[in-house]
């Protein structure tokens, strides 16, 4: 809540950041203004595993940049949804501007893509919905604008020369922090050899401290997956990576908690090859890979070698490898010496591939998506 007051508190300030320009023409006596509008009516699909901070970093720019709102959170959090719904309309905000909707995508959903007065659809979910939602707003009369955050599989390097301390709390924070329920986590583990057999002891140490329990309590580092259905999925996962000859390190049983939930032992997997399924399809929940490569060169080719491009890092007290892997790196954000995930509301949120389309989130760079450019050319009469 705190950091979704923060955002929106940014926004406010955006909102009177936003510039146009003026330009001379080509033409002799022309001039040339190129300003921003607001699209018009958005719709915003979200899902569930940041049930305040997603909504809030597509509703602050929306709202900035003077457009109006339709909200359709995930099914599994309504409460906060109607709660955040409740804050924005004791700010003031006049009636109709913003709006909540619940129910199932398949039919709330499915009438904002069709609905002819939504201009632009923002979304933030699974690759396969991804998908579906561009092709409905294609085809949709009139065409909407489409801006989508998808999925991740992305990789946290660990290099020869990298201090083990600090590589492990990254692979470690950023697999199974959130029980690994974001589409940033580190779920490939690509370590080089000589290092490697050290990195992964090291790990199932760490492993071994990881408080385990409800999440409301003080001092849980890890607590349940969201539903019956994800830790089905992800028990699905673990199976199929014995299955393909990968080695289940530590982890991966259902574990029964005196609090209600479905609790699941982060697991580790070793003597993963790059083309197994779990070193490549997203499982969104507590399980991470460890792939050995030989030197850099490889590892940062294992890195790339996916059809996601979210968030990728590395591990190295090397400049040069740090900075030839911030710019080789096929990913939309890169870190170095932390956890994939990014926090800051500031700067753009988004990657290539497989896991965004369109405009980037957040920062200044949301005016890409919430408004429409107009160039409008003059004649001054001489």
């Amino acid at each position: 809540m705190v950091r979704a007051g923060q955002i929106f508190l940014f926004f406010s300030g955006e909102a009177l950041r936003l510039a146009g320009e003026k330009l001379a023409s080509v033409r002799p006596s022309i001039d040339v203004e190129i300003t921003r509008e607001p699209l018009g009516v958005i719709g915003l699909i979200t899902p569930w595993n940041f049930p305040i901070a997603i909504p809030a970093w597509k509703i602050a720019p929306a709202l900035a940049y003077g457009n109006c709102v339709v909200l359709k959170p995930a099914e599994l959090v309504p409460a906060t949804a109607h709660a955040l719904a409740e804050i924005i309309a004791r700010a003031g905000l006049p009636a109709g501007v913003f709006n909540l909707v619940m129910g199932r995508g398949s039919v709330v959903g499915e009438a904002m893509l069709r609905h002819k007065d939504v201009a632009g659809i923002s979304f933030t979910g699974s690759v396969a919905t991804g998908r579906r939602i561009a092709a409905t707003c294609i085809e949709s009369e009139p065409m909407k604008k489409v801006q989508l955050e998808m999925g991740g599989k992305n990789p946290l390097v660990v290099l020869d020369d990298a201090d083990l301390k600090i590589a492990v709390e990254c692979a470690v924070n950023g697999a199974f922090f959130q029980t690994g329920q974001r589409c940033t986590a580190s779920s490939r583990l690509i370590v080089t050899e000589k290092v490697h057999d050290s990195f992964v002891t090291a790990m199932a140490e760490r492993m071994k401290s990881l408080v385990i329990g409800d999440a409301l309590k003080e001092g849980t580092q890890i607590g349940p997956v969201v539903d019956q259905s994800q830790l089905d999925q992800d028990l699905d996962y673990i199976r199929i990576g014995q299955d393909e000859g990968a080695k289940l390190l530590a982890g991966g049983e259902r574990l029964n908690r005196e609090t209600p939930g479905f609790y699941l032992a982060p697991a580790l997997f070793t003597d993963v090859d790059n083309g197994m399924r779990i070193a490549r399809e997203e499982i969104f929940g507590p399980v991470a890979t460890i792939t050995r490569v030989k030197d850099y060169e490889a590892a940062l080719a294992a890195a790339n070698d996916t059809a996601f491009g979210l968030s990728a890092g590395i591990c190295t007290t090397s400049l040069k490898y740090a900075g030839h892997f911030k710019r080789n790196s096929e990913a939309g954000m890169v870190m170095v010496n932390l956890p994939t995930a990014g926090v800051d509301y500031h700067v753009p949120f988004g990657g290539r591939k497989g896991s965004s389309y369109g405009p980037r989130e957040q920062g200044r760079y949301a005016a890409e998506f919430y408004t429409t450019v107009k160039t409008a050319y003059s004649f001054d009469g001489n």
